[in-house]
């Protein structure tokens, strides 16, 4: 008898190959069909239990406690619209295409995975396993200015679907802060009697069901979440050319795409970035040149201990220094643009 090992055909490794594939896609979660959870929801939407959160640009959530009067209006900007909107484009031919493979359109709700995007991870995270550390919203302590967005929860004690979310943006612009505000009442201004007044929007922007969020609004989402996969990509690209081109070392755990994540001016700037232009050794020279404080190792690599010094590394390869010949004075320079070539000279290059 043979002590070889045999050896499987064709046909097995291709049903062992098949077999893989439906066990990852059997493990995958599935897809809300969100068609299916407007008309479930909107059986029992006004027996839905609400609770409201603030959150800030570090996505930090505080719990915001209502007025009763106010639990049908929260409703009706919050939820009816949104199943109104599903349940009529259910009729009317609206689509669910994936956000990253597919553009906004009149006809189409977009829709990611909670996965993909790490703020509202991070944000769901805090909300739904370490409920206890939230704390109540304070004026004095927190300010509302420094608000982001609100989020709407949505429970039922009676059924044991998972809560879904509902998130707007917090225009800043429509707050009224009380010390500076004035109130029309029964026909003459009064002194403003809350904190600060606001405005909600009335559009809808953003449904979060277990693991899928659906987009009504993509600017706002974009913004909200700052989570944009298309400029990530080109983003992810350039940042590969330029650790191909330059040697750089990062403070540990630090890289370029951690370090980008809280600069999305940086991220845009990268976009447009021409890579390569500027080679490392003139790239130095002009940081000598301009007296700023880039600093390199003992094996000539550019020193990035956070993100001051990116920024300087950005705008050395992107050229945005300058001296003034008039005040020697040195700029930088927030956007550029490029003049015709004065009659006469021959062009560069």
């Amino acid at each position: 008898m043979s002590d070889e090992t045999p050896i499987d055909t064709p046909e097995e490794l291709e049903t062992t190959r098949t077999v893989a594939t439906q066990q990852v896609e059997a493990e995958k979660p599935r897809a809300t069909d969100v068609f299916l959870w407007a008309n479930q929801t909107d059986a029992v939407k006004n027996d839905l239990q609400i609770e409201l959160f603030l959150f800030n640009k570090h996505y930090t959530p505080y719990m915001m406690r209502f007025a009763s009067e106010l639990e049908q209006q929260i409703r009706a900007l919050f939820l009816y619209d949104i199943i109104n909107d599903i349940n009529l484009g259910a009729g009317t031919g609206l689509s669910v295409r994936d956000y990253e493979m597919s553009e906004a359109g009149e006809d189409i709700l977009l829709r990611t995975e909670r996965d993909k995007v790490e703020r509202a991870g991070y944000l769901f995270h805090l909300i739904e396993a370490q409920r206890d550390e939230i704390v109540e919203f304070n004026e004095e302590e927190h300010e509302f200015k420094r608000m982001k967005g609100v989020v709407a929860r949505f429970s039922s004690p009676q059924r044991k679907n998972a809560p879904f979310y509902i998130i707007k943006a917090l225009q800043q612009s429509s707050a009224l802060k009380g010390a500076t505000s004035w109130e029309i009442n029964g026909g003459r201004f009064d002194q403003f009697k809350a904190d600060v007044g606001l405005k909600i929007p009335n559009d809808n922007q953003v449904l979060v069901v277990d693991n899928d969020i659906f987009i009504f609004n993509q600017t706002k989402f974009e913004k909200l979440l700052e989570y944009d996969y298309k400029r990530q990509l080109v983003a992810d690209a350039k940042i590969k050319e330029i650790e191909a081109l330059y040697k750089l070392s990062f403070a540990e755990g630090m890289d370029i795409q951690t370090l980008i994540k809280d600069k999305p001016g940086l991220a845009r700037k990268l976009e447009k970035l021409e890579i390569g232009e500027v080679p490392q050794d003139k790239a130095l020279d002009y940081a000598d040149t301009m007296q700023l404080d880039l600093m390199t190792d003992d094996a000539n690599r550019i020193i990035i201990m956070d993100g001051r010094d990116l920024d300087m590394f950005v705008n050395l390869i992107n050229e945005d220094y300058i001296t003034s010949e008039i005040t020697g004075k040195r700029y930088v320079i927030k956007s550029k643009k490029l003049l015709d070539q004065p009659d006469g000279e021959p062009p560069r290059g």
